[in-house]
């Protein structure tokens, strides 16, 4: 159970915010995520509609959004051990 959550993804749809949330699980971080209900309905995003935002809790928040940003910039790497780690 996520408490006092905290916003660290704004995803185009509920694919999106899955491939993110099973990253962040990859990492040992617990997330959830909250919809507008035109994404369940039509599975799109326009001008903001039907956004997914990905929460973790409050303690996470700072690490979660230090791996999103890694993965952003293309600096995680599968390692030698088939690991996640840093460039």
């Amino acid at each position: 159970m996520i408490e006092g959550g905290r916003c660290v993804f704004v995803a185009n749809g509920r694919l999106e915010a899955q491939q993110v949330q099973s990253f962040l699980e990859a990492e040992g971080i617990l997330s959830t995520y909250r919809a507008e209900s035109l994404s369940f309905t039509h599975g799109l995003t326009i001008d903001g509609l039907g956004r997914v935002e990905v929460f973790v809790d409050e303690a996470d928040a700072d690490r979660a959004r230090e791996l999103l940003a890694s993965a952003e910039a293309g600096k995680l790497r599968l390692g030698d051990d088939d690991t996640n780690a840093e460039a």
